[in-house]
């Protein structure tokens, strides 16, 4: 195992804790204003459905060269990785067209 494989490792439990947190902390302070967990709610099932929609649309294809070692990449993996790229691509989009859209609002009023 060299440093790369460590720093692989280091980095996914970074990212599992990060998400925890993200999800546990704003739960624990919406106690406080439960009607406020209708919004995180409807955002959450909102993503859930762009990212199936994305994963029906996206291709399952796996190329021989990837299904064998070291990738050893299935059809199932190959549609949810392009379910996740496609998600991220369709949310940055809107991400950048609702910036844009912003500026001229703003620039008009």
């Amino acid at each position: 195992m060299d440093s790369i494989d460590i720093f692989i490792y280091v980095a996914e439990i970074l990212v599992v804790v990060g998400a925890v947190i993200a999800i546990v902390m704003p739960l624990i302070k919406s106690l406080d204003n439960p009607a406020s967990l209708v919004k995180t709610a409807i955002g959450v099932a909102v993503l859930v459905v762009v990212f199936f929609i994305a994963y029906s649309i996206s291709d399952g294809e796996v190329l021989p060269k990837y299904a064998a070692d070291p990738f050893n990449l299935t059809p199932s993996m190959s549609k949810f990785v392009g379910g996740s790229l496609i998600t991220v691509y369709g949310l940055f989009i809107i991400a950048i067209l609702g910036i844009v859209l912003t500026e001229i609002n703003k620039a008009i009023k």
